[in-house]
C-alpha cells in the first residue's frame, strides 16, 4: 500500500526528547539539514519509510471536541504543508509537544526526527509526506578493519540500527479537511504507557473506509465463528471451517457488503444470524468503530484476511485435513472399539 522507490528525502530536522518526569530536559537544534550524501540519503530512507510497506492500517487524525485544529500534530503539518519555509520551526514545535506528553517514568529518551519527503506513494498515489520518527533503542555495533598483515576489532556504542524503526508516523498531504492519511509505527512500548505515542500524542482514530470496513466485518466474522459460536451451538470444526469458507467466497464473488443478504447466504441460521448481529453491535461498541450494514468490498482487505482464514482440521500430529468445498462430503464419528475419533472423507478421483 505505502511504497517508496520514488521517494526523496527533501529536509531533515533532529531533536533530542528527555523524559519530563525523570527531569530529563528536551535539546533542539538550530537549523535542519539538507543531506547531500547520496548513500546517507538511501540509509535514512530505508530506516525511516522501509517499514511502512507492511502497514495496512491507515488512520486520521482526530480531537475529543471534535477541532482538527486543536490537534497540535495535525495544526503543524497543515502548516509545514502550507509552507515549507517555516519547517524547522514547526519541527521545534513537535518537539516541544512530544516532550510533553512523554510524561511515563517508562518513556525512554532518544532523538526526535521530523522529515519533509517527495513523492512517497500511498494507494497509488505520489504525495509528500511529513515524517516523525523517534528512536529510543541503542545498540553496541563491532566493527572489523584490516591492519597490517591481519584485522583488528573495535565498537561503536549507542548506535542506531537502521533495520529497527521504534516509533514513527507518516502524514500524507491528501485529504486534510478529514484529517489527513496517517500511517504510524510503534515496536517497542506495547503495555500501559505506550499509548502516548498514537493516542496522547498524534490522537489518531482508524480511517473508516471500505479497507477498515471490509477488514473489520470479516475480522468480527471471524471471531464470532471461532469464539462465540461453541457458546450457543454446538458445532464440529468442519462445521466452522464451512461457514469460514462460505464468508470468503461471499467476499470474493461479491462487489457490495449488504448485512442481511450475508447473513441470510452464508449463516442461513436465524438464531445464528441474531446471534453474529448482536456480535457485531456488541464489537462496535467495544471498540467505538461503527461497521455499516452496507458498504463497497475492497479487495485488498480481503487478501489481507485470506491469509488468516485457516481452512485446516489438525488431528493429534498425524493428520492435516483442508477443507475447501463441500463439507457434507466430511464425516466424523467415534470409533467405540478403538476409542478414538475419525473422520470419513468422501471423493472420486485422487490427484
Amino acid at each position: 500500500m505505502i511504497s517508496f522507490y520514488e521517494a526523496f528525502l527533501a529536509e531533515l530536522a533532529i531533536h533530542r526528547i528527555g523524559n519530563k518526569s525523570q527531569d530529563e530536559f528536551y535539546v533542539l537544534s538550530d537549523q535542519s539539514l539538507h543531506i547531500q550524501d547520496n548513500l546517507l540519503k538511501n540509509l535514512l530512507l530505508q530506516y525511516f519509510l522501509s517499514p511502512y510497506q507492511k502497514v495496512n492500517e491507515i488512520y486520521r487524525f482526530t480531537h475529543p471536541n471534535d477541532d482538527l485544529n486543536l490537534n497540535e500534530v495535525y495544526h503543524f503539518a497543515a502548516a509545514i504543508f502550507e509552507d515549507g519555509s517555516k519547517f524547522h520551526e514547526h519541527s521545534q514545535q513537535l518537539a516541544k509537544y512530544l516532550y510533553e506528553v512523554s510524561g511515563h517514568p517508562k518513556i525512554k529518551s532518544g532523538e526526535l526526527y521530523v522529515a519533509y519527503f517527495e513523492n512517497v506513494q500511498i494507494e497509488g498515489e505520489l504525495l509528500d509526506a511529513i515524517g516523525i520518527f523517534k528512536s529510543e533503542t541503542k545498540e553496541t555495533y563491532l566493527k572489523v578493519y584490516p591492519e597490517q598483515d591481519g584485522f583488528n576489532l573495535s565498537y561503536e556504542e549507542d548506535a542506531i540500527n537502521i533495520t529497527k524503526l521504534d516509533k514513527g508516523c507518516l502524514i500524507f498531504n491528501t485529504d486534510k479537511e478529514e484529517g489527513f492519511k496517517v500511517a504510524v509505527i510503534d515496536q517497542t512500548n506495547r503495555s500501559a504507557e505506550a499509548v502516548y505515542w498514537k493516542d496522547e500524542f498524534l490522537k489518531l482514530k482508524v480511517r473508516n473506509d471500505n479497507y477498515n470496513q471490509t477488514n473489520n466485518v470479516l475480522g468480527v466474522y471471524k471471531s464470532f465463528v471461532t469464539e462465540k459460536l461453541d457458546e450457543e451451538f454446538e458445532m464440529t470444526k468442519a462445521d466452522k471451517i464451512d461457514l469460514l469458507n462460505k464468508s470468503m467466497k461471499y467476499f470474493k464473488e461479491k462487489e457490495s457488503f449488504d448485512l442481511d443478504e450475508f447473513a441470510n447466504e452464508v449463516i442461513a441460521n436465524e438464531d445464528g444470524i441474531e446471534s453474529f448481529k448482536n456480535f457485531k453491535k456488541s464489537y462496535e461498541e467495544e471498540f467505538d468503530t461503527a461497521i455499516p450494514d452496507s458498504f463497497d468490498i475492497n479487495t485488498a482487505a480481503v487478501k489481507k484476511q485470506a491469509r488468516v482464514f485457516k481452512s485446516i482440521i489438525k488431528l493429534d500430529r498425524n493428520f492435516h485435513i483442508y477443507i475447501h468445498g463441500d463439507k457434507e462430503l466430511i464425516e466424523k464419528g467415534f470409533d467405540e472399539d478403538k476409542s478414538m475419533n475419525y473422520y470419513k472423507v468422501y471423493f472420486k478421483e485422487e490427484a
